[in-house]
């Protein structure tokens, strides 16, 4: 059992296409990160995946995630219910064990600018993680 347990729970933009699900899933496995559950909702076209592991890994299991969702998602021909932010919508990071809100607050920021460096994708930040009290969104680049 690793010493860190954090939950994350990544929203994506693809609910209806089981192959693109999974090559998101399966670009997320990496050694520490389980897969707990996922979701896919054809009428708002999104899914979501449960995934915990040590704090360090389950970081590049998001990282990795967005990656192959930048690639498989066409948000010009994306339709559904559920508004959408883009390929990849939210990446919560919730304290298990052995981790605190601060920490995962510090990981958000972390993953938000390794997927704009690795990926040149803006980073949205809301509440907490954007350094603001209040909901709030800021670009991270």
């Amino acid at each position: 059992m690793p010493s860190t347990l954090v939950e994350c729970v990544p929203n994506f933009s693809e609910g209806r296409d089981k192959t693109k699900v999974d090559a998101i899933v399966d670009a997320m496995k990496v050694p520490g990160v389980y897969l707990l559950d996922r979701e896919m909702d054809a009428d708002h076209n999104r899914c979501v995946i449960t995934l915990v592991g040590d704090r360090d890994a389950i970081q590049e299991a998001a990282i990795r995630g967005v990656g192959k969702a930048s690639e498989l998602i066409d948000l010009t021909k994306h339709q559904g219910a559920h508004p959408r932010m883009g390929a990849a919508d939210v990446i919560p990071f919730i304290p298990i064990e052995g981790v605190t809100i601060e920490d995962c607050v510090a990981m958000a920021r972390h993953v938000g600018a390794e997927i704009w460096k690795r990926y040149q994708i803006p980073v949205a930040r809301i509440s907490k993680t954007s350094g603001a009290d209040s909901l709030k969104e800021s670009a991270t680049r």
